[in-house]
C-alpha cells in the first residue's frame, strides 16, 4: 500500500522561507509524479503545483509567482516545496499527493498525504 507523508510545517513569521518534504513508501518513488496542493480556512483545496517522475518538468498555478518551487530527489525519496518570501496569506494545510501518471497537467492524484500545516504571522 502507498502511503505519502509531508513533512516540515510550523509556525512562520512573513518574509521567511520554508521548506516541505515529501516521501512515499511502499512503492518505488520514482514512478510518481508528485504534486502540492494547499487548503487555507474556510476555502477549498487548491493547486499548488506538480513535477514528472523524473524532476526535470514542472507545472505552477497562476498565483505561484516564483515564490513557490517543487523538485524531486528520486535519491533521496523525497519531493520538496520551497516557499520563499512568506505571507500571511499563505497559511493553509499544505498537502503532498502522487499519481502513476506523469502528466503533470493532471490534476487526479492517486494518493494523498495527511497533510502538514503551514502558519505564517504578520
Amino acid at each position: 500500500q502507498v502511503q505519502v507523508t509531508e513533512s516540515g510545517g510550523g509556525l512562520v513569521q512573513a518574509g521567511d522561507s520554508l521548506r516541505l518534504s515529501c516521501t512515499i513508501s511502499g512503492r518505488p518513488f520514482s514512478m510518481f509524479s508528485m504534486g502540492w496542493f494547499r487548503q487555507a480556512p474556510g476555502k477549498t483545496r487548491e493547486f499548488v503545483g506538480s513535477i514528472s517522475r523524473s524532476g526535470n518538468y514542472t507545472y505552477y498555478a497562476y498565483f505561484v509567482k516564483s515564490r513557490f518551487t517543487i523538485t524531486k530527489d528520486n535519491a533521496k525519496n523525497t519531493a520538496y516545496l520551497q516557499i520563499d518570501s512568506l505571507k500571511p496569506e499563505d497559511t493553509a494545510v499544505y498537502y503532498c499527493a502522487s499519481k502513476s501518471n506523469n502528466n503533470v497537467f493532471s490534476l487526479k492524484y492517486d494518493y494523498w498525504g495527511q497533510g502538514t500545516q503551514v502558519t505564517v504571522s504578520s
